[in-house]
């Protein structure tokens, strides 16, 4: 995860705790969101992903007005420190990791099966 959480900083310029945050409410989002037979080989094929997975979800950000879907996890990337520029930047990083780790078809798959989310991308 080294790898991704150091092409955010670099590419996206936000710091590292904003980079790790993001990946892993990222990843609870596609998680909650996406086919979960299409999403769990996925995190399985980001090294340390499941563990950024894991501590996310033990901070799901509740309360009595949290938000699910795009706009909840939109809301959680701004709550971690990002800007509108920065979450877009993050999710599009992100997804063009996943990408390449996971392959274009598996991405594909998960991407076209949350609704709105290919907008952001």
């Amino acid at each position: 995860m080294d790898e991704l959480i150091g092409r955010l900083v670099a590419n996206v310029g936000v710091d590292r705790d904003a980079a790790q945050k993001a990946v892993g409410i990222i990843l609870a989002f596609l998680a909650k969101e996406g086919p979960p037979d299409k999403v769990q080989p996925l995190i399985d094929k980001l090294p340390g992903g499941q563990a950024l997975l894991d501590a996310q979800k033990g901070d799901d950000g509740g309360g009595m007005f949290a938000m699910g879907g795009l706009m909840g996890a939109g809301t959680k990337l701004m709550a971690a420190g990002l800007s509108m520029g920065q979450v877009q930047g993050v999710t599009k990083e992100i997804i063009a990791y996943a990408r390449e780790k996971a392959g274009e078809d598996a991405v594909g798959e998960i991407v076209g099966a949350i609704p709105g989310l290919s907008q952001f991308i």
